[in-house]
């Protein structure tokens, strides 16, 4: 493709004490470079880590900036800062626990060439783990119900019945449109993520790229799962570090975006489901299996959920995150 018709992108990577798979992430970008697109900048977000992970990071012909916060601004605030200024065709959120190859980043910019790709807003690969076994990354868009089922383990006991959040009845070996792609991996096109307002900073980590997903589809773009390109993903982040803490995060998030995006029926529902069936099922597992360490971790994030509320419930729409 001729340097003045290939698409420009700028790379985003959030990071919070990732460790090497930080700089394993950055050194596979070289790979993923060729003339099917021209890099602007790859930006790490540093959300105040504490293990030095973001420190002397280079790969060869990558223009590389770092930008260091001095508190955890959380995932989609970050997202918003790396990606501010940019003036690239297509923005990438790329997790650090992935890694890029030749097969991941030319092959989707040929099929987003493709004129019946046009309406293509958000882009979503084939994710692999080590062993190469495809990962079901693509999702359903949360409904009151869906979230009762998942809350109460529905979902697990009868997917048929309750399709689960995760589309892991399909093996993702075909290209399709879906409801969302997982945040691991998201391009999406830099017009439109600024016709959006970006991420919702409302949601410190999960929920974001569901709601940005939900948003970019009402705004009648499509939402595609490229079976044709491929990256590694390690799987479960940084987050797997504080499990309390992801719980409490995951929950709250939730309400959120019930709250956002549910009639206040189905906002309600949807609430009560997590505020006060989810804590005790996974409470239950937790002690049916006897892991004491789980159920600690179930009651600490149950904890700070309830002391959360009040705040929760008080918070009022913002930029990225008005509700529709």
């Amino acid at each position: 493709m001729p340097p003045a018709n290939r698409p420009s992108l700028r790379i985003v990577t959030v990071n919070w004490n990732a460790g090497d798979l930080l700089r394993q992430c950055v050194a596979s970008i070289p790979a993923a470079l060729t003339g099917a697109f021209a890099l602007e900048l790859m930006t790490v977000v540093d959300n105040a880590s504490t293990d030095g992970s973001a420190d002397g990071l280079a790969a060869d012909g990558v223009p590389l900036a770092v930008l260091r916060n001095p508190s955890n601004r959380g995932f989609a605030a970050a997202c918003n800062q790396g990606a501010a200024g940019s003036r690239a065709d297509w923005l990438l959120f790329l997790n650090p626990d992935t890694r890029l190859s030749e097969r991941s980043l030319a092959p989707a910019f040929a099929f987003l060439a493709e004129l019946a790709q046009e309406r293509v807003g958000v882009l979503g690969i084939r994710l692999v783990d080590g062993t190469g076994r495809t990962q079901r990354c693509c999702a359903r868009a949360p409904t009151p119900g869906r979230i009762l089922a998942q809350a109460v383990g529905l979902d697990r006991l009868w997917p048929r019945l309750f399709p689960p959040h995760f589309m892991t009845e399909w093996d993702h070996a075909d290209s399709r449109p879906v409801d969302q792609v997982m945040g691991a991996f998201l391009l999406i096109r830099r017009s439109l993520f600024e016709e959006l307002g970006g991420f919702d900073e409302r949601f410190f980590v999960y929920y974001d790229d569901v709601d940005l997903c939900l948003r970019a589809r009402r705004a009648g773009w499509a939402v595609v799962h490229f079976a044709g390109a491929e990256a590694y993903h390690r799987g479960g982040g940084t987050s797997d570090q504080v499990r309390d803490l992801r719980l409490f995060y995951g929950l709250r998030s939730r309400i959120l975006f019930a709250a956002k995006h549910f009639p206040p029926a189905g906002a309600a529902l949807a609430t009560a489901a997590t505020l006060g069936l989810e804590p005790l099922v996974r409470l239950s597992h937790a002690l049916l299996a006897r892991s004491p360490a789980d159920a600690r971790a179930v009651l600490r994030g149950s904890a700070m959920l309830w002391r959360a509320l009040p705040r929760l419930l008080a918070r009022k729409p913002a930029g990225g995150g008005a509700a529709e």
